[in-house]
């Protein structure tokens, strides 16, 4: 017989607070967590202009962060571990709008600290979150995560298109600043949907088990978000040029071409969490990565069809990020696990990705072409296929270990 596990708390008295303003707190604040750091991208000449600094130094903007979501990690999960997850959002959200205030400043050291304060406030967001939804909202958890991932594009999407016309109208740093009122808006509905913690119940005696950091699914998981992030983030930084190259097209057209990527993710969020119920965590993997893999082998074989590989290979870089976070939740065995294991996974994941960008140039510039670049993003889709059907077997056979325990102790005599 399976020894007696304990059940923390959860962050909300669910007769008190409805779950639908938990889940609109955690869509609104999953806006503010990739919206200000894409907001730089729309506005990047001017910045160079006004700040005297070339395109590398530019650069730092989107990539310091993204370092961020991979080192910070591990204190972001202390800050958590310490202060709760509800005041530890609180917390993130008011470093995530000291970060915008202070990048929009005078001067580079300014815009730099800004920066950093912006990663390292996303950071503890990003880990918040899933164990959240795995604590809070376990019934519904793959829906909900679907929609964050969702409304992750969907943040993204707004500063794009909104910072140009509000830079054209007050200048780049009041645009990059003017995002801080939605911060504002994520952290008054989030302080109102935890504000009342529901009372502590009785908490059983926790048993031996394995350490976290021992369960080797732990370390599959970080492998495959690892493989997703690289291809997202490698293909994120090199398609524009990609499209230059191999078509001949105008820079303008190329930035718009790959959008596609980015807002076709709203596909996999919104249909991977239907798949993931009714076909299970491996075939939702196998679709997923098969979908991933028309972005190299597309642009390899048909560079002229981009819109259809953009398309189907954006759908499966949403669902991927969904379908990872879904086996977090699904194999965390509680609450301060499920917090673990997101650092663990995102930290591991995020610092291997920081280095997709630079990679993936440095192979082209060596090759001088695009195949060996893409048969790289290749490798990093397969890596996310192997070590993302493994979890899902471990998965497996947790849920299956557990229905015959069930049985077991159902059973007469």
């Amino acid at each position: 017989m399976t020894a007696a596990r304990s059940h923390p708390a959860p962050a909300t008295d669910s007769s008190a607070v409805p779950a639908a303003l938990l889940v609109t707190a955690i869509l609104l604040l999953a806006l503010n967590l990739r919206g200000p750091l894409v907001a730089v991208s729309a506005v990047v000449d001017p910045i160079r202009a006004d700040l005297g600094i070339d395109a590398a130094t530019a650069g730092l903007f989107t990539s310091l962060p993204v370092l961020c979501f991979g080192l910070a990690t591990p204190l972001a999960s202390a800050l958590l571990a310490r202060v709760g997850l509800a005041r530890g959002v609180l917390a993130a959200l008011a470093v995530l709008l000291a970060g915008i205030v202070v990048r929009s400043l005078d001067g580079l050291a300014a815009a730099v600290a800004g920066t950093l304060l912006l990663g390292f406030a996303i950071t503890a967001g990003n880990v918040a979150v899933p164990v959240v939804i795995g604590r809070d909202l376990s019934r519904h958890a793959g829906s909900v995560l679907g929609a964050y991932t969702a409304a992750l594009n969907v943040g993204s999407m707004l500063t794009l298109s909104l910072t140009v016309p509000i830079a054209a109208a007050t200048g780049w740093r009041t645009a990059l600043a003017s995002w801080g009122a939605l911060v504002v808006v994520a952290a008054v509905v989030w302080w109102w949907a935890t504000r009342n913690p529901g009372p502590a119940p009785a908490v059983d005696t926790p048993p031996e088990r394995t350490a976290w950091w021992r369960r080797p699914v732990a370390w599959v998981l970080t492998a495959a978000f690892a493989g997703q992030a690289f291809a997202y983030y490698g293909v994120t930084a090199w398609l524009p040029q990609l499209l230059r190259d191999e078509l001949g097209m105008p820079a303008a057209t190329a930035g718009a071409a790959a959008s596609v990527f980015q807002i076709a993710a709203l596909g996999g969020a919104f249909g991977v969490p239907v798949l993931l119920r009714y076909a299970g965590p491996r075939a939702t993997v196998l679709a997923v990565c098969a979908m991933w893999t028309t972005i190299p082998l597309g642009l390899l074989v048909a560079p002229s069809a981009w819109a259809v590989w953009c398309t189907v290979g954006g759908i499966a870089q949403g669902g991927g990020l969904v379908v990872i976070f879904s086996l977090v939740v699904r194999v965390a065995r509680d609450a301060a696990e499920s917090r673990q294991f997101s650092a663990l996974v995102q930290g591991g994941g995020y610092t291997v990705a920081a280095a997709a960008p630079p990679v993936l140039g440095a192979v082209h510039a060596a090759t001088g072409d695009w195949t060996a670049p893409l048969l790289v993003v290749l490798a990093a889709i397969a890596l996310l296929a192997v070590a993302g059907i493994v979890a899902a077997g471990i998965d497996a056979a947790r849920i299956d270990a557990a229905r015959i325990d069930a049985a077991t102790r159902s059973a007469p005599g």
